[in-house]
């Protein structure tokens, strides 16, 4: 077999990562990490968040620099002390969230950055033939002369790829490549993926989807507190054994549902029309309703309207036609207290913006939307043996792991923060519940736990609309499924009816289905 790619680049038989460790203050990102990858195969990097992944991988591409340890390729030692160190190496990086400058042609993309073969002048044909040859090689189909802003989120990702392989890389790290795909746009992306490998390439795949690092990797190595908890063959491993040993423990990943009992309509959306943060409508005349005893799912990708709505159920963001009725009661106008007063909590996507205040303590973030109400304050006064009280249970009942009630919010994890919110606003048994995004950015084992007590909800009665980008989530958790695309729902299914090619087909505005 020939050391070099098909695009003339030469291979890298192995990279190896030995005895990694980084330190930042009072934290061990990394204890002593073993890693390495081979030409011509799919190594995938698991772990919780905070688990060390993206810390070991960054060291790889030469934003930060091992404390201890060492990186060979094919042998020989590199120190890498920038991204263009990796580069030269032949290591490519695609980051979840794209390094693109939207104003800019994909050809533009491409060259930006590196020498014309021309001199001070570009040279931009040379750019574009090459893109075309590589675009045809590995099912990337792309317009040279689309700017990037015209493009969807998986083109954008082809760009990103076709940049890599244009600086000749050989292994590429994949950063949570699939998270804002449709599930068509991720088969296409593994046609890819399955094409580079067979060429030569060496990728390290990093993702939270099990059943995506099941279908295209060959070994997995699973992280857990900045340490290797092992290293082992794809082929026979099932998502419960890689969630245990993510969490240290069994997670359930299946949840039994009893078939739902429908009450009265909760929340009734009509026809409503809500402004873009740019001023063009996000929502153009988005009609929903959800009944007492069910969770209507959302799915889209990211990007078609979904944040607007929660906001705008809320009562955070104005709505510029169209109504809301909550339990009755048209609110659609109304205030977030209101929103409140009316029977409705919400889990906010933005949980740091819109759901807490960093340097609050537990505890004043616990009462932060009640705290004039009793049993938190009479008359003027706070009630601080209640709200200690009260606060305590809900962090017994929703472990939330924190040294103490007076502990800045701030110092908690992503995972107990959510668990926290999650404590509020279930505390006051709400008739209605807007979950945006509940689980993003937590650990799998917090999604067990926030997965297990919205379900809970629904046995109890509570109307909820859960928001998420997630689509293995929506199936879990819903009773149906309403697809949001640019802005307008396109189709209501029976989740137990639904398939992942439906959905996938309607995210992309491909089909209409209604219930």
């Amino acid at each position: 077999m020939s050391n070099l790619l098909p695009t003339g680049q030469p291979r890298i038989e192995e990279m190896q990562m030995l005895g990694i460790v980084k330190r930042f203050p009072g934290v061990l990102a990394n204890d002593h990490v073993d890693f390495d990858v081979k030409a011509g195969e799919i190594h995938a990097l698991l772990g919780e968040n905070g688990a060390g992944k993206s810390t070991l991988m960054r060291q790889l591409y030469g934003l930060y620099r091992p404390d201890e340890g060492k990186i060979l390729i094919n042998g020989v030692e590199h120190v890498f002390r920038s991204p263009q160190d990796a580069i030269n190496a032949g290591i490519g990086m695609i980051h979840q969230h794209f390094m693109l400058v939207p104003s800019l042609t994909v050809v533009e993309n491409v060259a930006l950055g590196l020498k014309s073969s021309r001199g001070p002048l570009l040279d931009l044909e040379r750019v574009e033939k090459r893109i075309l040859t590589l675009a045809e090689q590995y099912r990337l189909k792309i317009d040279p002369h689309a700017y990037v802003w015209q493009l969807a989120v998986g083109e954008q990702q082809r760009v990103e790829i076709l940049k890599a392989l244009y600086r000749g890389a050989a292994l590429l790290i994949l950063d949570e490549p699939t998270a804002v795909l449709t599930p068509q746009e991720v088969d296409d992306l593994f046609l890819t993926f399955r094409q580079m490998v067979t060429d030569g390439h060496a990728l390290i795949f990093i993702s939270h989807k099990l059943h995506e690092v099941l279908d295209i990797s060959h070994r997995v190595t699973v992280l857990r507190d900045g340490a290797t908890v092992g290293t082992r063959p794809t082929a026979g491993a099932t998502k419960a054994e890689l969630a245990q040993m993510m969490v240290g423990r069994p997670v359930i990943l299946q949840y039994d549902r009893p078939a739902p009992k429908l009450g009265k309509s909760r929340l009734k959306v009509n026809d409503i029309y809500v402004a873009g943060d740019r001023g063009s409508d996000a929502l153009r005349g988005v009609s929903l309703e959800v009944h007492a005893g069910e969770i209507l799912g959302l799915a889209g990708v990211s990007g078609n309207g979904q944040r607007e709505l929660a906001e705008a159920l809320a009562g955070l963001r104005p709505i510029r036609q169209g109504s809301v009725v909550l339990n009755g009661r048209d609110v659609t106008h109304d205030s977030p207290l209101a929103h409140i007063d009316a029977g409705q909590s919400y889990i906010p996507e933005e949980r740091m913006r819109e759901g807490a205040i960093k340097d609050f303590s537990v505890a004043d973030n616990f009462i932060l939307e009640d705290h004039g109400k009793r049993p938190y304050s009479r008359a003027t006064f706070f009630d601080f043996k209640a709200i200690a009280e009260q606060t305590r249970k809900a962090v017994e009942a929703y472990s939330v792991k924190t040294p103490s009630l007076d502990t800045p919010l701030k110092n908690l994890s992503g995972g107990n923060i959510q668990k926290l919110i999650l404590a509020r606003e279930l505390s006051r048994q709400p008739s209605v519940l807007i979950a945006a995004q509940p689980t993003r950015g937590v650990d799998i084992g917090a999604s067990e736990y926030i997965h297990q007590r919205l379900l809970q909800q629904r046995q109890a009665g509570t109307a909820t609309l859960l928001i998420s980008e997630d689509l293995d989530e929506i199936l879990a958790l819903s009773d149906r499924i309403a697809v949001i695309y640019e802005g307008k729902i396109v189709g209501v299914v029976n989740a137990n009816e639904a398939s992942v090619e439906q959905l996938g087909l309607m995210m992309a505005g491909v089909a209409e289905t209604h219930a």
